[in-house]
């Protein structure tokens, strides 16, 4: 156990949203609990309990519906100032002495700047500012290979680059109406102290870092739960994973169910709390299960198929299972490129989610050593380093350098 930098702060950690953002942020919040920092997370009301069963402070998030799905409906960035003034106040109170934010959660960050609170960012997931060179970010494409595929690239981010100074634009009047300059630089929603990148390095594009960013490695944490039990026998066992909001129909579930159902694996497979609207096709060598707690079960499993959501992904990795990726929409399609180019698993573009073609995609997992192999690899970089350790230490050197700069002022 690294010895802590400093003396034990106060911390206020936000992120409002999904579990793709709040989980990481509670393994966060866990991480520096245990090294005896008084923390506290602003989230949505649905994870309280798990907040505070796990030791921290809670403090409700406000909710806010945004684009035309209510009444009176507010933009993203109208949502963004309201949320800002009523986090004000705990700021206040709470009087952190540092504070970690979402890189999709601005109220808590902007709460902060006003306040003069150092202020990093978790980024749960790959980075996603690229370089000039690079696919754009959440399309899919893979690293290009010679000089006419990164001059390509080049071009294609010139209409990108426009949207993202729109968005620069857009928070700069967003910031001036809560009183704060603006930025001269995009990608504003970045903390430019400390930028914790939440995956692994491995499925990262080699390039040169910003000075702020630290690939600290997956940040993980999920609700308790229970075992399951597992399809008998000793064959390989395929975990299927799918996203808990995306594929209302379980396309890929229904896939897996009929395609691996003559293969010579165990399959087991989850519906995710969300009632199928026909009834699934379970085959003898299949069990199917409402929910599975993926820490307790990978381990034991050989290949995960999944939509390739980032938490899905490193947990399977971190267990050393190969990964066929297929998937859904955004950063998911980002995912299955990396972990592609990565070599530990294998991408199943959403065009050829068919029975067949899982069929073909575990196949060939299973068959080619390789990929498990490297799977593996990750999931020994994963138990030798320690991504919450990593992650509070410099969330305190951060704490440490302010105080240190307060305390010199004249």
């Amino acid at each position: 156990m690294s010895t802590r930098v400093g003396p034990p702060r106060r911390v206020l950690l936000g992120a409002f949203g999904d579990p793709g953002h709040a989980f990481p942020m509670i393994a966060l919040g866990c991480a520096l609990t245990r090294r005896g920092h008084d923390v506290t997370l602003q989230t949505w009301a649905r994870w309280k309990q798990h907040v505070e069963a796990e030791g921290l402070r809670f403090a409700p998030a406000p909710e806010y519906t945004v684009f035309p799905s209510g009444p009176e409906p507010l933009d993203f960035y109208e949502a963004v100032v309201h949320a800002t003034r009523d986090t004000e106040p705990l700021v206040r109170e709470l009087a952190p002495e540092v504070a970690v934010a979402d890189i999709l959660t601005l109220a808590p960050a902007l709460a902060a700047e006003l306040h003069g609170v150092p202020l990093a960012t978790l980024i749960p997931h790959v980075h996603p500012c690229t370089e000039p060179h690079f696919p754009i970010y959440s399309l899919g494409a893979r690293l290009p290979r010679s000089a006419a595929g990164r001059a390509l690239w080049r071009l294609a981010h010139r209409p990108v680059q426009s949207g993202l100074d729109r968005g620069r634009r857009e928070l700069n009047e967003t910031r001036a109406q809560i009183g704060l300059s603006p930025l001269d630089h995009v990608h504003g929603g970045i903390s430019r102290e400390l930028a914790l990148v939440g995956t692994f390095p491995q499925l990262e594009y080699p390039r040169e870092w910003p000075p702020e960013a630290r690939v600290v490695g997956p940040l993980m944490w999920e609700p308790p739960a229970g075992d399951v039990e597992l399809p008998p026998g000793d064959a390989p066992l395929v975990l299927v994973a799918p996203s808990t909001a995306q594929d209302a129909r379980h396309r890929l579930l229904r896939a897996c169910l009929e395609g691996l159902a003559e293969l010579p694996v165990r399959v087991l497979a989850t519906w995710n709390r969300r009632l199928p609207p026909t009834p699934l096709p379970v085959p003898p060598n299949a069990r199917v299960v409402d929910w599975v707690s993926y820490s307790r079960t990978m381990p034991q499993c050989d290949v995960v198929v999944c939509h390739a959501g980032h938490g899905t992904l490193v947990r399977a990795l971190a267990s050393g299972c190969a990964v066929v990726a297929a998937p859904a929409v955004g950063d998911m399609n980002e995912n299955a490129a990396r972990v592609d180019w990565a070599g530990a698993g294998v991408r199943l573009p959403r065009r050829y989610v068919s029975a067949r073609g899982v069929a073909l995609a575990v196949q060939r997992v299973l068959a080619e050593p390789e990929i498990r192999e490297r799977a593996r690899a990750i999931a020994a970089w994963s138990a030798s380093h320690d991504a919450g350790r990593a992650a509070s230490e410099l969330v305190e050197q951060l704490a440490q350098r302010a105080a240190a700069e307060r305390a010199a002022r004249p």
